[in-house]
């Protein structure tokens, strides 16, 4: 069952109880990491393993992305700045534990690719945060696969 979270804006990614956050190289240039986050959505899947699905919704507003193992999320995009930001903080979520999550992800030019910084903010119960914490390694390890899988995948289409 569908459970709201806290409405948060982006300034919950720099002051939230829990801040994930990671850092990959690609090689592809800012502008072409933005539009793999925020415009070819759909193809999430294909290169971040833990997304079994995900689409644009409100005409790009707005995403609804699934997981593996069930869990879902209903989001609201507050920041798309191509090739430099793009950030959602999640509304609805089957999900328990948390009271407020955002997702950011900044992308700084870096010699001839981007680095991707990825910040998850999130606040919950003590047993949420103290799990949240726990996670920080699968979590980083998951984000830097799907760097991997991303980078091959933007140079294939470079070449293409």
């Amino acid at each position: 069952m569908a459970r709201r979270l806290r409405s948060v804006e982006l300034d919950f990614a720099g002051s939230a109880p829990v801040r994930l956050v990671f850092t990959a190289r690609v090689s592809a240039g800012p502008g072409a990491v933005y539009r793999a986050l925020a415009e070819d959505v759909s193809a999430m899947p294909a290169w971040f393993s833990a997304v079994t699905a995900a689409r644009s919704l409100d005409g790009g507003a707005g995403r609804e992305v699934r997981l593996r193992g069930g869990v879902f999320f209903r989001e609201t995009i507050l920041a798309a700045d191509p090739g430099e930001r793009y950030a959602y903080r999640v509304d609805e979520t089957n999900t328990p534990g948390p009271g407020a999550l955002l997702e950011e992800w900044r992308l700084v030019p870096s010699g001839s690719g981007t680095l991707v910084r990825w910040t998850m903010a999130s606040e919950g119960p003590t047993g949420f945060r103290r799990v949240m914490r726990a996670a920080r390694p699968g979590v980083g390890q998951s984000f830097k696969r799907a760097m991997r899988k991303l980078d091959r995948r933007l140079a294939a289409t470079a070449t293409a």
